[in-house]
């Protein structure tokens, strides 16, 4: 089972690159982020006649996650737990059956900018809403993938130019030690432990020719339950598509699991 994860940054305005990627990679399971469309605007018959099935939490012009399967979804939840007040469609999970079913979410983690903002302070809270319900899901004992934009610079090595970022949400040290936190549940980053070398960025901002100059950062992970770790057999960014036509600033991250 290939298992995707790409924000997208906005799948009408990209249809065209996204399907483009989908026909040639064919992933089984693909979790998208910042759809940036309500549910009804999401493109689904392309989709479809590829044989996806949907389960979409839109938000109109930001956010907004999707999952495709190509088996059907069940058990589908639509944002994380104690969210009252909290209209951001950030959160989308369901169960993908088949031989051995796989509990996947896809995660679109607040960005967080500016630190000294309530907007840092949401990003927190968030990750620590993130964290409990990753806990309740770890006591099911099952195969168990939160994956998508975490917002999250892990360590100085996920960075080319780590000093360009001291000041930005994604690598404070309480943004990282929350990520942290999330993966002493017993969570495993799936790029760690299948290849782990450094320079995989997943990322390249519009400006300042920071694809050009590689200036990238890994912050779309997958983390696994030890079900699912027992399953992985690779890893691959797909950093080719950055440089396409009308490319997201995210590229494709996949997971390979033997189930």
């Amino acid at each position: 089972m290939r298992i995707a994860t790409w924000n997208v940054n906005s799948v009408n305005a990209r249809l065209e690159t996204v399907l483009k990627w989908f026909e040639a990679a064919q992933p089984d399971v693909a979790c998208l982020q910042e759809i940036k469309c309500v549910d009804e605007k999401f493109p689904a018959e392309p989709f479809e006649r590829l044989g996806y099935n949907l389960a979409i939490h839109g938000q109109k012009t930001y956010n907004g996650v999707a999952l495709l399967s190509k088996t059907p979804l069940e058990d589908v939840r639509r944002g994380l737990p104690d969210g009252e007040g909290d209209d951001h469609a950030r959160y989308v999970e369901a169960v993908v059956s088949g031989r051995t079913p796989v509990r996947v979410a896809s995660i679109y983690l607040p960005n967080g900018n500016p630190v000294a903002t309530e907007k840092f302070a949401y990003k927190l809270a968030w990750m620590g809403r993130l964290r409990r319900h990753a806990q309740e899901l770890l006591a099911l004992e099952e195969p168990l993938v939160l994956t998508g934009d975490f917002n999250v610079i892990p360590e100085p090595r996920d960075a080319e130019f780590p000093a360009n970022w001291a000041d930005d949400a994604l690598f404070q040290p309480q943004s990282r030690e929350a990520f942290r936190a999330l993966k002493y549940l017993g969570l495993t980053d799936a790029y760690l432990e299948a290849d782990g070398a450094p320079g995989a960025y997943t990322f390249w901002d519009y400006q300042a020719g920071a694809w050009q100059r590689n200036n990238g950062i890994r912050i779309d992970h997958a983390l696994l339950s030890p079900q699912a770790a027992d399953l992985l057999t690779g890893v691959s960014i797909h950093r080719d598509v950055r440089s396409w036509d009308k490319p997201s600033d995210h590229v494709p991250f996949v997971i390979e699991l033997d189930v």
